[in-house]
């Protein structure tokens, strides 16, 4: 199994079972109904907030360790400094 077809079946799972316990299918054990009918409805908030969170904290890091990667920051350089005389050629003002 795939890993992307791993995770469509345990979101699949996910989403059926929170719909099951939002509509009152299936009760959560040692939780009140009370509490459960105020937390459920925020879930699907909760958790694009948290990837959202750890999207940007992922892309931070990404970007705090960039100069840690010696081979990655010389070749984009180069990538860099060749497009720069490439639009120089065409006559294109880069600096």
């Amino acid at each position: 199994m795939a890993r992307a077809h791993r995770l469509g079946l345990l979101s699949l799972f996910g989403t059926v079972l929170y719909f099951l316990v939002l509509f009152q299918y299936l009760s959560v054990p040692l939780v009140e109904d009370d509490v459960v009918q105020q937390i459920i409805p925020v879930v699907p908030w909760w958790l694009l907030v948290s990837f959202g969170s750890y999207s940007l904290w992922s892309l931070g890091w990404g970007l705090w360790t960039f100069r840690d990667c010696p081979e990655a920051y010389t070749e984009l350089m180069t990538e860099i400094s060749r497009a720069k005389l490439d639009l120089r050629a065409k006559g294109i003002s880069v600096d």
